[in-house]
């Protein structure tokens, strides 16, 4: 019988499977749907100190193999997380949840962090760094080394036992010197890809189709890219990594594990399907029987040389 445990920062997961935040909501959606606990874990929308409403609408635009979406982290802020959505999930789902932190400042991620922090239904603070820098300019906290690196030195301070997951954005130039630069101001993990930056434009009235004119391309058509990604960075560090971007099939999943990922996250596949997760899970075992694979955690990292 195969084996799909794996273990990510000491927490043991089931199998590697963790949907993506912003794809999966605060998970009691899709409980309706099915038993999510048969998910390794997953990661809830991205929380900010106060409620966003998000970007203006249009939000989504098709893509050949993918989607560009620019919600906006749109969420009810993290004291309302914590009294009414935690509560709801604590009904359907009894494992560990991956809290996303978003913050438009440090102090903002910090405010955030120690809150999640402090949830005993949550086992790991996943902090993402894409988001805009108000104090500098708007640009990216993950596109900086200096400025990823100290956003996880003060999540961490305030984090207590919950390990920190950087959340990479793949729009930089040396997504390696992002890696180490996290790794080195004392972050647990990794997760990358975040979306990469696209558009369309609309023929008819020869505009931008989504308001906010780009936005986050993911799907099918990433995979490629975060794969590369996911290897170089694991050649770089010494940190685990959740591997993500464009996975929509259990072969993907072990393409990801062969590259360096401990566990994968499922994006955009979600919003297609939503059945996908249970389905790439149910289909595992029958995968790894094929190529001859006894264990998930023996793969990791075996396609470097």
């Amino acid at each position: 019988m195969v084996n799909t445990k794996v273990t990510l920062c000491g927490l043991e997961l089931s199998n590697p499977l963790i949907p993506a935040s912003g794809t999966f909501g605060y998970g009691y959606e899709f409980a309706e749907l099915y038993d999510i606990n048969l998910l390794g874990t997953f990661s809830f929308k991205g929380t900010t100190g106060e409620a966003r409403f998000g970007n203006p609408t249009p939000r989504i635009a098709d893509c050949p193999s993918g989607m560009i979406n620019a919600v906006g982290l749109q969420n009810p802020g993290v004291d309302a997380v914590i009294s009414t959505e935690l509560p709801k999930l604590a009904k359907c789902f009894h494992k560990p949840v991956m809290a996303n932190v978003c913050g438009s400042s440090v102090e903002e991620y910090v405010e955030v962090a120690s809150k999640l922090a402090k949830c005993d239904q949550v086992g790991w603070l996943e902090v993402n760094i894409s988001c805009p820098n108000v104090k500098h300019g708007g640009l990216a906290f993950g596109t900086d080394p200096n400025a990823a690196a100290e956003v996880t030195r003060a999540v961490k301070a305030v984090a207590g036992d919950k390990p920190v997951i950087m959340k990479l954005s793949p729009n930089v130039t040396d997504i390696v010197a992002i890696a180490k630069a996290c790794e080195a101001a004392g972050a647990d993990g990794l997760s990358l890809i975040n979306t990469m930056l696209g558009m369309r434009i609309d023929l008819n009235r020869k505009k931008p189709i989504i308001a906010n004119k780009m936005g986050g391309f993911s799907g099918s058509a990433i995979f490629p890219i975060a794969l590369r990604m996911v290897y170089q960075v694991y050649e770089a560090v010494n940190i685990p990594i959740i591997g993500m971007g464009g996975v929509s099939s259990a072969r993907d999943v072990i393409e990801m594990m062969l590259a360096g990922a401990t566990a994968v996250g499922i994006g955009a596949a979600n919003l297609v399907e939503p059945f996908i997760c249970k389905q790439i899970i149910e289909e595992l075992p029958a995968v790894m029987e094929q190529y001859k694979i006894e264990s998930l955690a023996d793969i990791v990292g075996k396609a470097h040389v």
